[in-house]
């Protein structure tokens, strides 16, 4: 199989821009990303305490 010799500088120049465009993305959403994240920590977090609290609730009635 011949591989012409200008394909690998151009694969390059098409990963180097997929990377910026990615990278850049990225930065621009990263406080939205954030709060994203930290909105789902939160809900998990409740979730947890809401099930602590009904088997806690659930041992003191038995």
């Amino acid at each position: 199989m011949y591989i012409d010799p200008s394909s690998g500088g151009m694969l390059f120049q098409i990963l180097a821009v997929t990377f910026g465009l990615i990278s850049g993305t990225v930065l621009m959403f990263s406080g939205r990303i954030k709060m994203a994240i930290a909105k789902f920590r939160r809900s998990m977090r409740k979730e947890n305490e809401n099930d602590e609290t009904t088997q806690d609730q659930s041992e003191t009635n038995k």
